[in-house]
């Protein structure tokens, strides 16, 4: 039995799931329109009232060190593996947390460091939107601004939220910036270091990716020469293949001005074309060295059909993707491997020798190609994020074969050990569902049944390939009973008449 405390909110947990309970089975039919309306908006207040409930959560699992117990390297990495929330989920809440939780100091109770903000959550009259945008704004606000400023800055802010929407709350935040530093001048060094950034967002299905981001003075000054000459009219057009490409041409006044006269890109467009140029031609990969025993560049895996039928795509070791067209275009003047897979997709074998610990660069490439990144269940990290790992531990006997070989990224590898909150990891075998892939097995709070995982995130199509297995199984099951039913049809003789 715990203490009254701890009591008292286990009683009202269950109370909570209780109400749950008695809502989702109780029927709105009965309540007029306004009745209803009224029921849905404090439905939505206590949901936001449960947010801040859920803060403190955060706040409390922190205290208690859950993530350092259980050898997580990160109170946000413990939340999306025990809640199953996720990364970007569990960092918002560990961020709204850090502004908004009651903070404890050697043993002092101190107030969050956004009250107000803090009082309307638990009051229910924001929601979690309006208090990421009020976050967001009150990060906008240079580091040297008067603490009274500050304070009427949040006040302004949540008063807005409490009875305006949340995608306006940015707009109000730009306004408040404006006049408290209408001319930037309060913004210095530290603050604009706060803010860098820049997000390459994820590849959507048409291959695009959103590039999302805040780049400093400095980063500005070097790249806007780049762009002044790489990304000038004329310069490095995709569909002009008699448009001058790179910095190290000497570049004729008019071959480049009647390429000026055919370019109908936007400016925009030509930035993009100007980056990937320079990246392209004018980075030197020797400048750059080796990447976990690899020279840095590009790499590439494809399948010999999808070459050969110049269809389907080619596969980064990133985790992106792109055209086989693309990809031969870009491969066209690089170095190229070629890789032999049995039928489940993994490698044949490939041997180091039991007195080498490091794996080969031959295999590295072979892990990437049919991995494409850590195993370890639900992990996004792509190849170029992860390091070989031995299944089999070296120090326990385990070879650098390439059977017994798997990428795992830094801080998942960290994850394998034999002590309290360890990871193990297992070959799957030829009568597995997935032969030849590396099982992770989860410690028991986690996977009580104790049963290997394999990772699906770098492999999305064998999911889809299981759902229409089951499918096209379901259907032949149909179309044979439809089949017996209609013989049955026909062996019964009609009915006779007298």
């Amino acid at each position: 039995m715990g203490s009254g405390g701890e009591t008292a909110i286990v009683v009202a947990v269950l109370a909570l799931r209780a109400a749950a309970d008695a809502l989702l089975a109780a029927s709105p039919l009965p309540l007029s329109d306004d009745e209803f309306a009224a029921v849905m908006c404090e439905t939505e207040k206590v949901t936001r009232q449960l947010d801040a409930a859920k803060t403190g959560f955060v706040d409390e699992t922190r205290r208690r060190d859950l993530h350092g117990k259980a050898n997580v390297n990160s109170p946000a990495l413990y939340l999306e593996q025990s809640l199953r929330l996720s990364r970007a989920d569990a960092c918002r809440r560990v961020r709204v947390a850090d502004k908004l939780a009651v903070r404890r100091v050697a043993g002092q109770v101190l107030e969050p460091e956004l009250p107000v903000v803090a009082e309307a959550q638990r009051a229910g009259d924001i929601s979690a939107d309006h208090v990421t945008r009020i976050l967001q704004a009150m990060e906008r606000l240079p580091g040297s601004l008067d603490i009274d400023l500050r304070e009427a800055a949040e006040a302004h802010l949540t008063q807005y939220a409490s009875t305006g929407w949340p995608d306006d709350v940015r707009k109000l935040g730009e306004d408040i910036l404006r006049r408290v530093d209408p001319d930037g001048k309060l913004c210095g060094d530290t603050d604009r270091q706060r803010m860098r950034g820049l997000t390459v967002g994820t590849q959507r299905v048409d291959g695009m990716s959103a590039l999302i981001g805040e780049i400093t003075p400095e980063l500005r000054a070097v790249f806007e020469p780049v762009l002044a000459k790489l990304a000038r009219p004329g310069m490095c057009s995709p569909e002009d293949p008699e448009s001058p490409r790179t910095t190290a041409e000497s570049v004729d006044r008019e071959r480049l001005e009647a390429a000026a006269k055919r370019d109908t890109r936007t400016a925009a467009q030509r930035n993009h074309d100007a980056m990937l140029a320079f990246l392209r031609y004018e980075a030197d990969p020797a400048i750059l060295g080796t990447h976990r025993g690899l020279p840095v560049g590009t790499i590439l895996t494809m399948s010999l059909t999808d070459l050969e039928n110049r269809s389907g795509v080619a596969t980064t070791a990133t985790g992106g993707t792109l055209s086989i067209g693309e990809a031969i275009e870009l491969a066209a003047n690089s170095t190229q491997y070629l890789a032999v897979f049995d039928a489940a997709g993994m490698p044949l074998h490939l041997g180091r020798g039991s007195n080498r610990r490091l794996a080969s660069k031959a295999q590295r490439l072979a892990l990437i190609a049919a991995e494409k990144g850590c195993t370890r269940p639900n992990c996004t990290a792509p190849a170029t994020l992860a390091a070989v790992h031995h299944v089999t531990e070296w120090s326990k006997g385990g070879r650098t074969d390439i059977e017994n070989l798997t990428l795992a990224c830094d801080s998942c590898h960290a994850l394998v050990h034999d002590g309290p909150g360890g990871w193990k990891t297992v070959k799957l075998g030829a009568d597995s569902e997935f032969p030849g892939r590396t099982g992770w097995i989860a410690p028991p709070h986690m996977n009580p049944s104790g049963i290997p995982q394999v990772n699906h995130r770098h492999h999305p199509g064998e999911l889809m390939a299981a759902t229409v297995s089951r499918i096209q199984s379901r259907n032949e099951v149909e179309r044979q009973r439809l089949k017996e039913w209609l013989n049955r049809r026909r062996c019964t003789p009609p009915p006779t008449t007298e």
